[in-house]
């Protein structure tokens, strides 16, 4: 993966330092992109065979290009005085040269034979230089022979290849036992020999690919000292964090304990196994039952599976062991995947066992294919498309909908308040992210939604949880209840937007030790405020829709019977024809936005029509209504694994880049890290459910035990957190 560095970042990277590029015009044009990444202003101008020098005062940064055409006595020189200490040695030097030899030469033997003699006496002083700079060699580019001028003909690609392995046997032949070699830059050869037809005279590369080979060369050396995440060359694996390695502790005692566990239980089942008697040829039955899985061993077992699966996403995305591609968007790689996961999701299509809106199956086919295209969206890079972008955000919008719709409606129908609940979802929702947080080094916020939809659960749970606590029941009794609870409505609206102006009293709010430790990123908590303000009517539109329409059900104006239209055939066709036309003109508008920040700044207000518009759509036909996907269905169980999960074993660099483990065979590899990847979300869902019913018990005396134990763990995790910070600052 490539980052494409700012000049401000190329400054800052290249600060107080002597860069000089040695050669002939190849390495000048090598030149003249590199030194356009720190001023884009530069021209091209000055003597083409002659010294050229630039320099950026801001940053003290001194870039020289120096004509040596040939790899001779002068080259040796030049690169001589920089070893004798007498001349300032350059902290990075880029050197190459061999067609002029070829060229002045005729392409002889004799040439070729001249310039291995002279690279051997160059080589050791290059690798002299490289102990204490950074020294690269510029492989030669093939060249495009039928473009080639009369001048130049004898520059073939068969001698340029003579040259290339000449050079490359003899660099470094002195020192194969020492760190400080030459770095061969062959990169550029690579890229020449797709785009050299593009060339103007067939021996220099088009503009397009030297600016790569410059970005290419500013990665190389940049990398290392900027750290930049989507920039997967010559990073050092970063070291262990002490919270890293008490985790990788934990998960070992637990697969060590597991072991010990399974055996103990193994022998213990041996001898109790039934028997054959050899007297009467019958088989003796065991004196005592087999026992039941205890809650240890399955609390064993569970930590046994996750250690396995955290080492996995260690090893994908912050070990240096798989590689990683940048994505490259084209319309095919989004569209055609989607009809692709269509045509599966409509032939996998069942009967609901339940009519009602939204019922859960599908609710489950709503999540599933949903996730299915964010996941595709995300992999192809297509957020560069801003139609797609937009559409995107409204599946974003319609989860946190479904977030205030369901959670509203289970308050509403069941008042149950209690700890148990809160418990229970709070675990289900971050249980994998606090892993996370803790195996891959990664701040809480980075994983957003979560952060998102925990927040907003809770401000549903304590809009109606706070005095008076009006739930359906109490409502049945008196219609007044109603207008109290519309009145809580409309005091959490008020509240959100005074919030969604105010981004001091928000930036304040999660400013304070310790929310600012879960809410920061990147050293503040804008990004926080941005995510949250980006849908922030949403989850208010979904309650207001459950509240709706419960009402509607429980006075039963609306007809849920299979193959029944919610409402009267008239009702039905003149909401249908308002929600395709809503749909369609939501679409409209996000294909002619402008940019990102006009878009967004509607976004809040309108993507809830285009979510009404699909749910009347998908619910007021009573046949639609009756049959869903179980194909998506089974993906909408584990949407949020599915989401977390993408982040560090599908895509890599933090989402930046897409996974290489099979490098070569694209397809093959997107096929072989998605089957492992979705198996893993599988397995995750699973692992949370088994916990979840240990860590979180109905009993509310154990319940706040381990609650207690909880909050010391998350005490120490901030403790080790903050020492942690204190150690790197």
């Amino acid at each position: 993966m490539m980052h494409k560095y700012k000049n401000s970042e190329a400054k800052n990277c290249l600060i107080d330092k002597h860069i000089v590029f040695l050669g002939d015009s190849r390495i000048r044009q090598l030149f003249y992109s590199f030194i356009k990444i720190i001023n884009p202003q530069v021209k091209e101008e000055g003597n083409k065979h002659g010294n050229i020098p630039f320099e950026d005062k801001s940053a003290s940064i001194k870039v020289d290009f120096l004509w040596y055409p040939e790899v001779n006595g002068s080259m040796r020189q030049r690169i001589k005085s920089w070893t004798e200490g007498s001349v300032a040695k350059p902290h990075i030097i880029v050197a190459g040269a061999a067609t002029w030899s070829i060229k002045i030469h005729n392409g002889s033997n004799e040439a070729l034979t001249q310039y291995k003699i002279n690279i051997t006496s160059i080589a050791p002083l290059l690798e002299k230089l490289a102990k204490s700079s950074d020294v690269y060699w510029v492989l030669q580019d093939p060249v495009y022979e039928d473009m080639l001028s009369e001048s130049r003909k004898m520059i073939t690609n068969e001698k340029i290849d003579a040259y290339n392995e000449a050079a490359v046997r003899i660099l470094n032949s002195s020192s194969r036992n020492s760190k400080a070699k030459v770095k061969v830059f062959s990169v550029s050869k690579l890229i020449a020999q797709e785009t050299i037809m593009k060339s103007s005279d067939g021996l220099h590369l088009p503009e397009s690919s030297r600016d790569t080979n410059a970005m290419i060369l500013m990665n190389v050396y940049c990398n290392k000292i900027m750290k930049p995440i989507d920039g997967s060359c010559c990073q050092p694996q970063p070291p262990l964090t002490l919270i890293q390695k008490l985790a990788f502790c934990f998960f070992t005692l637990s697969i060590i304990g597991y072991l010990i566990i399974s055996l103990i239980h193994r022998n213990n089942y041996r001898k109790n196994k039934s028997c054959t008697d050899l007297e009467i040829g019958e088989e003796k039955k065991p004196a005592i039952n087999t026992p039941n899985v205890s809650t240890l061993e399955m609390l064993l077992h569970s930590f046994c599976k996750l250690g396995l699966i955290m080492t996995y996403f260690y090893l994908c995305d912050r070990a240096n062991l798989f590689m990683k591609e940048n994505k490259f968007y084209t319309h095919s790689s989004f569209f055609i995947p989607i009809v692709y996961i269509l045509v599966l999701g409509v032939f996998y299509t069942e009967n609901t066992k339940e009519t009602k809106v939204l019922n859960r199956e599908q609710t489950d086919e709503w999540k599933g294919w949903m996730q299915l295209v964010i996941l595709i969206y995300h992999i192809s890079g297509a957020s560069t498309f801003l139609p797609v972008y937009m559409h995107i955000r409204v599946l974003v919008a319609a989860y946190l909908f479904q977030t205030g719709y369901g959670h509203f409606s289970y308050f509403w129908i069941k008042g149950d308040f209690g700890v148990y609940r809160v418990c229970q979802v709070l675990f289900r929702l971050n249980f994998l992210v606090v892993v996370l947080c803790i195996v891959m080094d990664r701040p809480y916020q980075f994983y957003y939604f979560v952060p998102l939809v925990t927040v907003w659960f809770m401000i549903i749970y304590a809009t109606l949880a706070i005095w008076p606590q009006i739930v359906q029941k109490k409502a049945n009794g008196h219609c007044l209840w109603h207008f109290g609870l519309l009145l809580k409505l409309i005091c959490l609206l008020a509240c959100i937007y005074f919030l969604s102006y105010s981004q001091g009293a928000f930036e304040k709010m999660f400013s304070f030790w310790p929310l600012s430790k879960c809410f920061e990123l990147n050293g503040n908590v804008y990004e926080w405020w941005f995510r949250w303000k980006l849908d922030r009517y949403v989850v208010f539109h979904g309650m207001l829709f459950a509240f709706i329409y419960l009402a509607l059900q429980k006075r039963q104006m609306i007809s849920e019977g299979k193959g029944d239209a919610l409402f009267s055939n008239r009702v039905s066709n003149v909401l249908l024809f308002i929600s395709i036309v809503s749909f369609m003109t939501y679409s409209i508008w996000a294909s002619s936005c402008k940019n990102k920040t006009e878009c967004n700044e509607l976004h809040p207000s309108v993507s809830v029509v285009q979510i009404l518009a699909f749910v009347l759509i998908r619910n007021i036909p009573g046949y639609v209504r009756s049959v869903y996907s179980s194909f998506f269905a089974w993906f909408g169980k584990i949407s949020l694994e599915l989401f977390i999960c993408q982040y560090h074993i599908w895509l890599a660099a933090d989402t930046k880049g897409i996974l290489v483990l099979i490098p070569g065979y694209p397809m093959f590899n997107v096929i072989v890290s998605t089957f492992i990847f979705v198996c893993v979300a599988h397995e995750i869902s699973q692992i949370t459910n088994d916990l979840a019913q240990i860590v979180v018990p109905k009993d509310n005396s154990t319940l706040l035990k381990r609650l207690l134990c909880i909050g010391g763990f998350f005490s120490g995790l901030l403790l080790f957190s903050a020492m942690q910070d204190q150690s790197r600052h």
